[in-house]
């Protein structure tokens, strides 16, 4: 696909301005409508995981869209001046669980300032790796060997959201999943919002059935428009759980939750690093230089911090929109600054927000099946990467996703087997006590660990690692 775009001269390139207007804005809503399906699943996946209401969820999806629109507007004018989107990111879903489960008692509101507390400790970290330029360092650190089983983790930990959650009604899930396969493999024109598409035509349906009282209120697939109706247009600068800078009260911080979330900024890094090759390749520009790999680094620390202020969660740079590029053949930064507007613009908009809560459970579920598989795959590909035929890279790849799989099990217990939850106790430092048992239960934590202390204790060539081609 790539070779044959390459063919082919870009009818806007990054420098350029379509006109008139309203062709700019189609393009750029394009890249709103690309990113939207995966935006939206993280608040829609985490919010009743914290027992919001629906209208803490509107808020919540209101939050991911005004902080993707501004870190959008940070990386393609301030960091690195590519024409790239960024949205939320699945890399930090493993410690947003671990804070969820450690803190859930205590309410929604205190879950979301000890998650707002870390990704803004983590995210001054990922802002001095592209401040001081340790990028190109880490990477001699970070080989796929590391960062593949990571990434299958995001994936696979959440398996028992999928199917349980589609489960609730499997006739309206299982025409979405059939609706994901056809939009995106057999009908080329739909394959970047696929998940949009389908997501649509359930939700779409859905309502009907709701409307003419096939459904009921307590059917899985009904959907109301109370909320909708009930939400503001605009959504005000301030007010606890409806404004949108620090909605859920002052952030919190956590030492054990910084480290745990410092694996999910090590995933999303890597990510961004392939994807600013990515899109420079897509918009017929050189290889993005060492400074602009890590202004762009730079943008996505102080972006996630801003994140953190206005209630969302943590962001990175979007490898759909970077294929957006390659099938429009359209790299102009002005559009996807155009994009970022109508992003902000959905954030600050009350009913949008409330609005996207009303996807029902058996569509939402339809869609992780596919969004989560799809990361784990993405893993795969990262480990492809590396020297398969190495018995190295096999002891450490199958050693550091067995562990990020078995060990939070050991943390967390296993009932059905007999096994009790171990929680570390340590009287004299609670505090490290409670760090172990934070980190022992993310996955993709112990994943990092493991894989970044063996990968570069043992011998290894670079190109054995695959940090060299």
């Amino acid at each position: 696909m790539a070779t044959e775009v390459r063919k082919g001269d870009l009818i806007y390139s990054v420098d350029d301005i379509p006109r008139p207007f309203g062709r700019a804005f189609f393009l750029g809503a394009q890249h709103v409508l690309t990113m939207f399906g995966a935006t939206v699943s993280v608040p829609l996946l985490l919010g009743p995981a914290m027992g919001m209401s629906q209208a803490q969820i509107a808020t919540l999806i209101g939050a991911v869209m005004l902080a993707s629109g501004v870190v959008t507007l940070l990386q393609v004018h301030w960091g690195s001046r590519l024409p790239i989107v960024q949205g939320v990111s699945f890399s930090f879903l493993g410690p947003f669980f671990a804070i969820i489960g450690a803190h859930k008692g205590a309410g929604p509101a205190t879950v979301m300032q000890y998650i707002a507390g870390a990704i803004m400790s983590g995210a001054v970290v990922e802002a001095a790796v592209g401040h001081f330029g340790w990028i190109g360092r880490l990477r001699r650190l970070i080989s796929p060997v590391v960062i593949g089983p990571v990434i299958m983790l995001i994936g696979l930990a959440l398996f028992k959201v999928g199917a349980p959650k589609a489960g609730t009604y499997w006739p309206m899930a299982a025409l979405v999943i059939i609706c994901i396969f056809w939009f995106s493999q057999f009908l080329s024109r739909t394959s970047l919002v696929f998940i949009l598409l389908a997501a649509a035509l359930g939700w779409g349906l859905s309502w009907l059935l709701s409307a003419t009282g096939t459904f009921g209120p307590n059917h899985p697939s009904f959907v109301s428009l109370q909320v909708v109706r009930e939400a503001a247009w605009f959504r005000p600068p301030w007010g606890e759980g409806i404004g949108w800078i620090f909605p859920w009260g002052w952030p919190k911080f956590s030492l054990a939750f910084f480290l745990a979330i410092l694996a999910g900024y090590l995933a999303s890094m890597v990510e961004s690093f392939g994807d600013y090759h990515s899109v420079s390749y897509m918009s017929r520009l050189p290889d993005p230089s060492e400074q602009m790999i890590n202004r762009g680094i730079r943008a996505e620390g102080v972006g996630c911090f801003f994140t953190g202020i206005v209630g969302g969660f943590s962001s990175t740079s979007y490898s759909e929109n970077i294929g957006l590029i390659g099938i429009t053949r359209v790299a102009s930064r002005y559009v996807v600054t155009i994009g970022a507007f109508v992003l902000i613009f959905l954030g600050v908009f009350g009913k949008f927000g409330a609005l996207a809560s009303t996807l029902p459970g058996p569509v939402v579920g339809a869609m992780y099946c596919a969004l989560f598989g799809l990361i784990t795959a993405i893993g795969v590909q990262q480990v492809a990467r590396c020297d398969l035929r190495s018995d190295r890279n096999l002891l450490i790849i199958g050693f550091s996703l067995f562990m990020g799989l078995s060990l939070p099990a050991y943390f967390t217990g296993v009932p059905e087997f007999g096994f009790a939850a171990k929680k570390v106790v340590i009287a004299a430092a609670p505090w490290l006590a409670d760090m172990i048992n934070i980190i022992g239960s993310t996955g993709m934590a112990v994943a990092a660990i493991f894989g970044l202390i063996l990968d570069n204790l043992l011998p290894g060539t670079l190109e054995e690692r695959g940090i060299k081609s």
